[in-house]
């Protein structure tokens, strides 16, 4: 396994994707250097954005988020792109008006409210309440006991559609421990219900085009060669960037443990283009 610099790599490139949480932050806060790195990529004059599965905050709030640990506006909110995003125009589009159920923290609820739609955290429905759709929209916020349960029979009973706003199976914890995402409750909900569920989020290739649709918007004639994803996780960052036609970079930062990753990559089969210990670097 070959590693290289991720700052001579960003240099042939005018676009540059990155994924949020192991990449630019980790379960014990930001990566070293990463901001910076950002920074200096705008400097270079390369057009750069957040494309995250991450549907628990607004784009505001991640953009707030970021700059407030920068020190200046480092990205405006247009820059941040979430799978919460698609799932927000699904409700809107596909989904008459109502009430709108949905798991995660209260701020995660943005994406329902966007929609035109009214929110109501899990815990507060009941199949009596006219629910005209169920989002699955963060892993935190709720009692997972009650709530999950109370989700599992809101499904069974109610002939709606159910969302899952987060594909991502797994994030990174602290040392090499990982916890479950949304992605991996809303799998486990469909196989017990035997119901098939909307998803959105990497590696679906909609979440890639919705980002290179944005980018064109700076740069109307940029073309898939011309963007670079950097990613941590291979099985949706690398194989969804790779599928869809961009170059991609594993970052050893997150998901895909340094120790580990020629061992996932053989495994899985998915090659990303480049590979570096971090964007530090």
């Amino acid at each position: 396994m070959d590693l290289v610099s991720f700052r001579e790599t960003a240099k042939r490139y005018s676009v540059i994707f990155l994924d949020a949480y192991g990449v630019l932050k980790s379960s014990s806060g930001l990566i070293e250097g990463a901001l910076e790195v950002v920074r200096s990529l705008i400097d270079d004059g390369k057009e750069v954005f957040v494309v995250t599965n991450d549907s628990s905050r607004s784009p505001e709030s991640m953009a707030e988020r970021y700059n407030a640990h920068a020190g200046c506006e480092l990205l405006p909110p247009e820059r941040y792109i979430s799978s919460g995003m698609l799932a927000s125009e699904y409700l809107e589009n596909q989904v008459p008006y109502g009430k709108v159920a949905y798991l995660g923290k209260p701020e995660s609820a943005h994406y329902v409210e966007i929609a035109g739609k009214i929110p109501v955290p899990i815990a507060e429905c009941s199949a009596r309440d006219n629910i005209v759709g169920i989002v699955l929209l963060d892993d935190e916020g709720f009692d997972w006991f009650r709530d999950v349960n109370a989700t599992l029979n809101l499904i069974r009973q109610v002939n709606c559609p159910v969302i899952v706003a987060n594909a991502d199976i797994t994030y990174p914890m602290k040392g090499n421990d990982i916890a479950i995402a949304v992605g991996s409750l809303g799998g486990l909900l469909s196989q017990i219900t035997e119901k098939t569920f909307v998803r959105f989020g990497k590696p679906d290739s909609m979440i890639f085009a919705y980002a290179l649709a944005r980018a064109r918007e700076q740069l109307p004639k940029v073309t898939k060669r011309d963007v670079l994803f950097v990613g941590d996780t291979l099985r949706t960052d690398i194989i969804g960037s790779n599928t869809y036609g961009f170059d991609s970079t594993l970052v050893l930062s997150g998901n895909t443990l340094p120790e580990r990753a020629d061992l996932m990559i053989r495994a899985s089969g998915i090659i990303p283009t480049y590979i570096s210990q971090s964007i530090a670097t």
